[in-house]
């Protein structure tokens, strides 16, 4: 026992005697650092100068022309979102699939991001020859130099506004013209992006919810008779949805669902 404590007594002098040793090598070190001659003839730190600006610092018409053009440019991209939200067939797509999960009752699946991918997909999948004609009839002249801005703007809204004018319903597109206080329009061209874009969405909603309602009905049905079935058996206590569900999995797989509703959807912009 009495040579176990001399070890640990030995091992905490050395410990000490190290720690001397490394105090001295910090103090010599920064001494050299502090006293170096060079130390006292160097040069402070210089920070480059950073000049942010948009164009030219001349103040010609071209250059403010040149910043306008970027900075609207930016705008638009940062709508384009919405853009896509709300002049397009998105909303009734995207709208229709999360009724189909939830009469699927399959909580998160398929997820949110298949379900927005598919959307976004089946979405540039409808509006390609709109698409087509926008980039044909506004987009490329406009590239080439051979139309300006508000030519090519018009004219990249007339094939838009043909397919919103497609979809919307009139008493949709009457209520607007009605809140906008405008004299009773004699032809589409008469009626103004502002008026018809909300009729177009609403539209949208109505036709989507009409579309989820029909969706409903035979899972809803496939619910009723699993409850009525566990009610007669007496089994209260076992939730009805847990054993609908694989009912209404199979159901769905066996009708080849996917297929169906795609299509339906695709027809229904026709």
């Amino acid at each position: 026992m009495q040579i176990v404590v001399e070890e640990v007594v030995i091992m905490n002098k050395r410990k000490q005697s190290y720690r001397y040793i490394f105090a001295i090598l910090i103090a010599l070190i920064l001494a050299v650092i502090v006293f170096h001659p060079s130390s006292a003839v160097a040069a402070p730190l210089q920070l480059p100068g950073v000049n942010l600006q948009i164009g030219d610092t001349t103040d010609s018409p071209q250059n403010l022309s040149n910043t306008l053009q970027l900075i609207i440019l930016l705008t638009v991209l940062s709508l384009a979102p919405a853009i896509l939200i709300l002049m397009t067939p998105f909303v009734r797509i995207v709208i229709v699939l999360g009724f189909l999960r939830s009469s699927l009752a399959t909580q998160q699946m398929p997820p949110n991001q298949v379900l927005i991918g598919l959307a976004m997909f089946l979405t540039f999948f409808v509006m390609a020859p709109t698409l087509q004609q926008v980039n044909s009839q506004a987009l490329q002249p406009y590239l080439k130099g051979e139309i300006n801005q508000e030519a090519a703007f018009t004219r990249g809204m007339k094939p838009m506004r043909e397919f919103m004018f497609k979809q919307v319903r009139e008493k949709d597109l009457a209520l607007f013209v009605k809140l906008s206080n405008l004299k009773r329009p004699k032809n589409f061209s008469d009626i103004p992006n502002y008026v018809l874009i909300p009729a177009f969405v609403i539209s949208e909603l109505k036709t989507a919810f009409q579309i989820g309602f029909i969706i409903f009905i035979p899972f809803l049905v496939i619910d009723m008779i699993i409850a009525s079935a566990l009610m007669s058996m007496g089994m209260m206590m076992l939730p009805p949805m847990m054993i609908s569900l694989p009912f209404k999995i199979l159901l769905f797989v066996l009708v080849d669902g996917w297929n169906l509703v795609i299509q339906s959807l695709i027809l229904s912009f026709r």
